[in-house]
C-alpha cells in the first residue's frame, strides 16, 4: 500500500542488522551448505550466454556477494575497450552513473541520523542564497518542498537532464566542463515544474544534485571528500571507488572500461555531464556489490530504524512519463530514498540501476548483493541480466526467508 513501511526482513533481518552494527556474526548469516562450483559455474555460463546473444555488446561483468553461502564471486566476458581488444576483467571500473544517488542518498540520511539535516525542513534551510534564488527564478517554492522531496524525487522540480538539447550539446562539445549551478540554471530556464511538491512522483538529477549541495555544505568539505565520508567508504572497505575527475583512479581497479551508445564511445566524455550528485561514481562490480548490502547490513547506518525510514514507500501519484521509458525501478510506489523495492522471479530486492548499463541489488531473504553491468547502453542484457541471476541463484540456494 502507498504511504506504509515495507517490512520484508522483519524481527530477523533487525536482527541481522543490529549484529552487524556490533561487529558479531548473527546466526543466520552463518554459511549454508550450496554447491558454489555449481553456483559460479551458472553464474559464468550466464554471462557467456547473454554475452552471445547480443553482438553489440562488448561485455557484461558481474558480482555475487553472499557471506551466508560463502560466495564472493566475480565474472566478466568481453572486451573492455573494442578498439583494442582488451579485455573486461572484474577488476576494471565502470562507470556506475544513477547508482550513485543510493550513496547521496546514504549520506544525507547519515546527516540525518547525526541531527545535522531534517529530512520534513525546507530545502532553503540548507542550500546556497544562489541556488535558492535560482529555484524561485524557476518558480519553485523552496520553502515548500522539503529534503524528503529531493529524496523521493516528489519535489516536482525539473530534471536538467530533460531540457531541450541538452544531449545535443553534451555531443557537440564531449569535453565542455559542466558545474551544478550550470545545470540548475539550464533546469529552470528550460523545463517547467512537474506538479506541486508532495503531489507527483518523477525522478530527477536535479533533486540529487541539490542534495550533493547540502552534502558539501553540511561537512564543509568539497563534494568528493563530503561524499567519501559521510557515506563511509574506508568503514565498508570500497578500495575500488572514487567520483571520477574529482579523485585518482582507486587502487584497486586496473583500468576504466569504454562504455558505448550504440557504435559511439563515450569514454572521453565529460564526466561532469552527471557528476554533481546524480551520478559521477565509478566502481568495479565487487565494491558496488559491497557498498549495497553493507547499506542493509549495519555497516552505513547507525541506527537499524534508518534503512526502514529509506525504504519508505512514495506517498505520491505517478507524474509525467521518465525519458528513460517505463522502468520498474524509477517508478511512483517502487523508489523510495535512493532505492527501490522490485520483486523479481518472486524474490524481493532492493535495488538502483545507472544509465550507461549497470545496477546493483540487494536481496534481503538472502542477505547478499549482485551487481552487474553491461558496456553497450542500448543493449536489452541488463534486465535479463538481473533476472536470470536472481533465476539461477533460486535454482542452487534455500528459497529467501521472508
Amino acid at each position: 500500500m502507498v504511504g506504509a513501511l515495507l517490512r520484508p526482513h522483519s524481527w530477523a533481518f533487525a536482527a541481522l542488522l543490529a549484529s552487524s552494527a556490533l561487529g558479531t556474526e548473527p546466526a543466520m548469516a552463518q554459511q549454508a551448505a550450496v554447491d558454489r562450483p555449481a553456483v559460479t559455474a551458472a553464474l559464468q555460463h550466464l554471462l557467456d550466454s547473454l554475452l552471445a546473444a547480443d553482438t553489440t555488446n562488448p561485455g557484461l561483468t558481474l558480482h555475487v556477494e553472499a557471506p551466508r553461502f560463502g560466495l564472493s564471486w566475480s565474472g566478466a566476458v568481453g572486451t573492455a575497450d573494442r578498439a583494442t581488444g582488451a579485455p573486461l576483467t572484474p577488476t576494471v571500473g565502470v562507470r556506475m552513473a544513477s547508482n550513485t544517488k543510493t550513496y547521496v542518498a546514504a549520506g544525507v540520511l547519515r546527516m540525518w541520523e547525526a541531527g545535522r539535516i531534517a529530512l520534513d525542513r525546507p530545502i532553503k534551510s540548507y542550500l546556497s542564497t544562489a541556488a535558492v534564488n535560482e529555484l524561485v527564478k524557476g518558480g519553485y517554492d523552496p520553502a515548500a518542498i522539503t529534503v524528503r522531496h529531493l529524496l523521493t524525487h516528489t519535489s516536482g522540480i525539473f530534471d536538467w537532464g530533460d531540457a531541450p538539447g541538452y544531449s545535443a550539446r553534451v555531443l557537440a562539445d564531449p569535453t565542455h566542463r559542466w558545474s551544478r549551478e550550470e545545470q540548475l540554471r539550464l533546469a529552470m530556464e528550460q523545463g517547467k515544474p512537474y506538479g506541486p511538491p508532495g503531489a507527483v512522483f518523477r525522478y530527477s538529477d536535479t533533486n540529487y544534485n541539490l542534495l550533493g549541495e547540502m552534502l558539501e555544505r553540511l561537512t564543509g568539505k568539497p563534494w568528493a571528500p563530503a561524499l567519501r565520508e559521510s557515506v563511509g567508504f574506508a568503514r565498508l572497505g570500497l578500495k575500488a571507488t572514487w567520483l571520477e575527475s574529482l579523485e585518482p583512479m582507486a587502487l584497486g581497479v586496473t583500468a576504466r572500461a569504454h562504455q558505448y551508445l550504440g557504435a559511439m564511445d563515450v569514454y572521453d566524455i565529460d564526466p561532469s555531464i552527471d557528476l554533481w550528485g546524480g551520478g559521477g561514481l565509478v566502481a568495479t562490480m565487487k565494491d558496488m556489490a559491497l557498498f549495497t548490502r553493507g547499506l542493509f547490513t549495519g555497516k552505513v547506518f547507525r541506527r537499524t530504524t534508518t534503512a526502514d525510514t529509506m525504504l519508505t514507500t512514495v506517498p505520491a501519484a505517478e507524474g509525467p512519463a521518465y525519458r528513460g521509458g517505463g522502468s520498474r525501478i524509477a517508478k511512483q510506489g517502487n523508489y523510495r530514498m535512493g532505492i527501490s523495492v522490485v520483486d523479481y522471479e518472486g524474490v524481493v530486492t532492493y535495488i538502483h540501476s545507472g544509465y550507461w548499463g549497470t545496477f546493483s541489488l540487494y536481496v534481503p531473504g538472502w542477505d547478499l548483493s549482485i551487481a552487474g553491468g553491461q558496456l553497450q547502453q542500448q543493449s536489452p542484457a541488463m534486465g535479463r541480466l538481473i533476472s536470470e541471476s536472481i533465476a539461477t541463484l533460486k535454482r542452487h540456494l534455500p528459497p529467501p526467508s521472508r
